[in-house]
């Protein structure tokens, strides 16, 4: 079920955000310095979890410890916003034995790529978040993008993408970007939303052309992917087919799996991995233009 969104009060200067690693052990300790230091020129009060560096195999500390530093920040009611280092693996299993507390304030909660779980779950409670730069990739995004995540987390209105034209007609509906891998394994769990109507915002890395076929058509034989009304693609980076072994390309197989749905499709959109990645809210209200190539923020909530 989606319930009707809510967006967090806009950021102002001065409001506290908070550090935590929900996923994999941080690698990247001179990128989280420098993500952390835009958010502090920018005015904000940030503040770091004690146990940010701890790991757990390739987790960033047991299941128990990353859940204690999501609840902590989400319980805060001082905390205005939630700042994921990176992602990796790790945020699915956080939502086993989780349910997100009542507040009376929602705050944002801003990553992508494995944090794709986590938005996806707050998207079921109605609380818009930001599929968007994490703290150790954000000193990599150009400046459009990084002006992007901070007009759009303190209210600002979202110019829209251009991407190309694949499938023409118009959708409007809720917008779910995500990582397509991730995503595919929260089907047939209660983490699932209403995808009903939805744009569904995909993108991945370092998946060869048959795995991206493979779980598409997991999507296909759910029938999840009959229930949306349109399709935006980002960029699915080192996704290249294995060096001597016969295969399709990866465009080759995303227009095969997808273009036959016959709803508006638009590709090559700035949001992914390995390159600019525009912050899109997970649960506004969005219009994709199959015939324009634009995809367009027209509502962050109601």
């Amino acid at each position: 079920m989606i319930y009707p969104s809510q967006t967090p009060l806009p950021l102002k200067s001065g409001d506290l955000l908070r550090v935590i690693a929900p996923s994999g052990k941080l690698r990247e300790g001179t990128a989280l310095d420098r993500g952390i230091e835009i958010w502090r020129e920018h005015g904000y009060r940030v503040e770091i979890s004690a146990d940010i560096t701890d790991g757990w195999g390739y987790l960033a500390g047991t299941d128990a410890a990353r859940r204690a530093q999501l609840a902590r920040a989400w319980s805060d009611p001082e905390c205005r916003a939630i700042l994921c280092v990176r992602g990796g693996y790790g945020g699915m299993r956080l939502l086993e034995d989780w349910q997100w507390s009542p507040t009376a304030l929602p705050k944002w909660l801003i990553g992508f790529s494995d944090i794709t779980a986590l938005l996806w779950s707050l998207a079921q409670q109605g609380i818009i978040g930001v599929h968007g730069p994490l703290l150790t990739t954000l000193a990599d995004e150009p400046d459009w993008s990084i002006d992007r995540l901070f007009g759009l987390v303190t209210g600002q209105p979202l110019p829209p993408l251009q991407g190309d034209s694949w499938v023409g007609g118009v959708a409007i509906g809720k917008l779910f970007p995500c990582n397509l891998t991730v995503a595919t394994h929260l089907l047939g769990t209660a983490f699932e939303p209403d995808l009903t109507g939805t744009i569904l915002a995909i993108e991945d890395v370092t998946e060869a052309p048959y795995r991206i076929d493979r779980l598409l058509t997991h999507w296909r034989l759910t029938g999840s992917l009959s229930k949306v009304a349109g399709i935006a693609i980002g960029r699915f980076s080192q996704c290249d087919p294995p060096a001597g072994v016969p295969s399709f390309t990866v465009e080759e197989v995303l227009r095969d799996r997808l273009t036959d749905l016959h709803i508006p499709i638009v590709a090559n959109l700035p949001f992914g991995h390995d390159g600019c990645n525009a912050a899109l809210p997970v649960g506004a209200t969005a219009i994709l233009d199959g015939n324009t190539g634009e995809l367009k923020v027209v509502d962050s909530g109601s």
